[in-house]
């Protein structure tokens, strides 16, 4: 897969992600948003953000999304911006990993403790795999598809542009 599909693929996936993050937060504070993806006892976003377990480490759950999300979109425009150093990409890495290790969590806990999901919460989820995935495909793309430092300019003097004059 092609550098700019790589990471088209993990900005959409941090761009979704927050969509979700975001609409999970609003269900919190408007009830009514919560009986859109409310269809039955299992499936119910309203089970889930009545539990009393939306939280981790006193934080709401839909912040980690909110805030993981921007974190991903960030280092993934740092690291188009930086085409020849590979730490963003690998960071990028280090991250979406960490925020599959914590969607785990939290599907653990709908499933495990709350007996619900929420599909909203599901779709985050989901959204999370697909920026991971672009992840990975950046930091394993064969050193022939990585992008190649620009070609310099003679300098005014008349000099070759080469590097080692």
């Amino acid at each position: 897969m092609e550098t700019r599909t790589l990471r088209s693929v993990v900005y959409l996936g941090a761009g979704l992600g927050i969509i979700a993050s975001i609409f999970s937060g609003l269900e919190t504070y408007y009830a009514s948003l919560r009986a859109v993806c409310s269809i039955n006892s299992f499936l119910s976003c309203g089970k889930v953000d009545s539990s009393g377990l939306t939280s981790t480490l006193g934080i709401p759950d839909y912040l980690w999304g909110i805030g993981g999300f921007i974190l991903i979109f960030v280092i993934a425009a740092i690291a188009e911006a930086r085409p020849r150093d590979r730490r963003p990409e690998y960071l990028l890495l280090l991250v979406t990993s960490a925020g599959i290790a914590l969607a785990a969590y939290f599907l653990y806990v709908e499933l495990a403790l709350i007996g619900a999901f929420c599909i909203v919460c599901g779709t985050s989820y989901v959204m999370g795999l697909v920026a991971w995935g672009g992840a990975i495909g950046l930091v394993r793309r064969p050193p022939e598809e990585r992008p190649r430092p620009p070609k310099r300019a003679r300098d005014s003097k008349g000099g070759s542009g080469r590097s080692d004059e």
